[in-house]
């Protein structure tokens, strides 16, 4: 699907061919039908125009009931054309419109969700690599794919509209044409002969004319799909954070914003708007000497000379009138034509994205060096790190991080310190393949299952037990499991609701305080039991009492957990009864990481002494005793 072609013909070659190519043929007859219906009207026409021409003639014995017959028959094919086959035709393509839009969106979703991270990556591309990142991919997903899939198919029936109509108006004109004064020599083709130039000269010079304002009209279609797709994003942003728009009065800075971003739609539009009503005026001008003067010249000749009579005039004209409209079909459709280019250039850009960062390093080597190597090992070993050296994009970026050799044992719980912007989430980020530039090996415990935690979780629209159980599924634990997991981390309270995606007409995402996201965090933990544990600030906001109960309840339900924790913190948190919850340090400092044991600290029982509100004389008395026991 990077290619125009191959996007539109992706669904007919799919697992759900059949239903593409029911439906496509399903519309096809009923188009076939339309335009023969189109033939019968324009003889019916025919037959009331002669009807009326000879309404005072005397060998007309009945003019009146002859012209409400005729009348009657015309507005039976009418209702038969319009009501019947094109009514109907216009449910299939409905129908085939939202098969084939469902169809497209699951598999973008299905690509951009993948175990690759791909809606990760297609977003890093770097205008100075000459890899542009995608520009709103949710308006490409959603908007895009609607318009191109409807437009697609509306132009599809136009050609074979057209080629229906050729074989049918034009097999019609052929048997009814007449010999044409001065065009003798083409016998009784004459008339016909005269009927196909003028529609051969004046179509295709007028849709020369239509394909050049066609051009302009998809380079606006493109510019305000961009205007609008930046608009939108930065308004559902904007109400994202809403909470900080307001707490720091920044609603005059976010208005500026919106006006910078609606002036460029503004500009756009009014340029689109003088494009498109130019060529409305084009297209009626053209429609109306299609129809009454074209269509009816050149069968005048023939009328003038005698050789056709006037309903065999009528007729014939409105064939050709017939004939003209359906050739015009690219004149007609040609806005919706350069939508439908515009839509499918936005859509074939992000396939062209989803399919470059397949390979996500091979994609990073073309703007910086890329050469992490993942395996794994025995989990005896726990986690290695060898040789890493992190950096920015470039090809001659100087890494801003570098570690030798890490080593994670299994159980050990590591901390990680650093002054602000050292790189501490960089390398979680590296170790877990999401930092895309720079060098090292990283070798995993083979089998055991790695959990990285950040503060939250921002997913809208779903339950609360679907938020605890990812990464999985919802189906994957019993509300029993869950129910426990809610308790333990001190949600509780929540246990009766977790079935439903919103409280009192709110998300979670906004229902739960940030103390409360963080202990849905810890839920989600004891719910996955991992084996390896990534903290990327996962406490931030948790007061000192919230982060020993963090900590303590992954260290009672998850005995064996490898921890590695980022966090502000100078001095690593203990328990309530002074215990240390980690054993290692990795030390951050002039862009080197070096991991150690922390420093010794004070005995089990002074520790415990100085925890507890005594008096501190009672305290070391007491301390004393204990040690001359031992």
């Amino acid at each position: 699907m990077r290619t125009f072609w191959g996007l539109m013909k992706a669904y007919w070659f799919s697992e759900r061919w059949k239903e593409a190519w029911t439906l496509t043929v399903v519309i096809a007859l009923l188009t076939a039908l339309s335009s023969k219906a189109g033939v019968w009207f324009a003889l019916a026409l025919g037959e009331l125009g002669n009807s009326i021409a000879f309404f005072h003639d005397a060998a007309n014995t009945s003019p009146l009931q002859a012209i409400l017959t005729n009348a009657g028959i015309l507005v039976l094919l009418v209702v038969l054309k319009d009501a019947g086959f094109t009514g109907v035709r216009g449910l299939v393509s409905a129908t085939l419109h939202r098969k084939w839009r469902g169809w497209l969106n699951s598999q973008f979703n299905k690509a951009l969700l993948d175990g690759n991270h791909t809606h990760f990556h297609a977003q890093h591309g770097s205008a100075a690599g000459g890899i542009v990142a995608p520009d709103n991919i949710d308006q490409r997903i959603q908007e895009s794919i609607k318009d191109m899939t409807g437009g697609a198919i509306g132009l599809a029936m136009g050609v074979l509209g057209v080629a229906t109509s050729l074989y049918f108006i034009g097999e019609n004109l052929i048997g009814s044409s007449v010999e044409v004064k001065g065009l003798e020599f083409l016998g009784g083709y004459g008339s016909a002969v005269l009927a196909f130039l003028a529609v051969a000269i004046y179509v295709p010079l007028n849709t020369w004319i239509a394909v050049k304002l066609g051009r302009l009209l998809e380079r606006l279609n493109i510019r305000m799909q961009q205007a609008e797709g930046s608009y939108r994003s930065e308004l559902t942003t904007f109400l994202r954070r809403s909470f900080h728009v307001a707490a720091s009065h920044g609603e005059d800075v976010q208005k500026s914003m919106h006006d910078k971003l609606y002036v460029d739609i503004d500009k756009t539009w009014g340029k689109l708007n003088v494009v498109n009503n130019g060529y409305t005026s084009f297209e009626l001008i053209y429609n109306f000497l299609g129809a009454r003067i074209v269509a009816y010249g050149p069968g005048l000749v023939s009328f003038i000379h005698n050789r056709l009579d006037y309903k065999g005039y009528i007729t014939g004209s409105e064939m050709v009138a017939q004939l003209i409209s359906q050739c015009s079909w690219f004149i007609h459709v040609m806005p919706a034509i350069a939508t439908l280019r515009a839509n499918s250039q936005r859509v074939t850009e992000l396939a062209n994205a989803i399919e470059n960062v397949q390979h996500p390093q091979a994609f990073y080597s073309q703007t910086g060096q890329s050469d992490f190597h993942y395996a794994s090992q025995n989990p005896v070993f726990g986690l290695t790190i060898q040789k890493l050296e992190l950096a920015h994009q470039g090809e001659d970026a100087t890494p801003f991080l570098s570690a030798a050799n890490l080593r994670f044992r299994r159980g050990e719980w590591t901390f990680l310190k650093g002054e602000s912007g050292c790189g501490k989430t960089s390398l979680i980020k590296a170790i877990n393949g999401l930092w895309p530039y720079g060098r090292g090996t990283i070798v995993f415990p083979e089998g055991v299952k790695s959990f990285y935690a950040a503060q939250e979780v921002k997913l809208q629209q779903v339950s609360l037990k679907q938020l605890v159980c990812l990464p999985g599924s919802e189906h994957d634990h019993g509300d029993a499991q869950v129910a426990s997991a809610l308790h333990k981390a001190g949600l509780g309270d929540f246990i009766e609701h977790m079935a439903n995606e919103s409280r009192e007409g709110k998300s979670w995402d906004q229902v739960l305080s940030g103390g409360q996201k963080q202990k849905l965090v810890v839920a989600r933990i004891i719910l996955q039991q991992p084996g390896l544990l990534f903290l990327d600030e996962a406490t931030g906001a948790l007061d000192p009492e919230g982060k020993i109960a963090f900590h303590q309840a992954i260290k009672d339900n998850c005995p064996d957990v490898t921890v590695i924790s980022v966090m502000h913190e100078a001095v690593a948190p203990r328990s309530a009864a002074g215990t240390e919850f980690y054993h290692s340090i990795v030390l951050i400092a002039d862009g080197v990481a070096t991991k150690k044991p922390l420093t010794p600290t004070l005995p089990v029982e002074l520790t415990t002494i100085l925890t507890q509100p005594r008096p501190v004389e009672d305290k070391w008395l007491r301390f004393s005793r204990r040690l001359k026991q031992k």
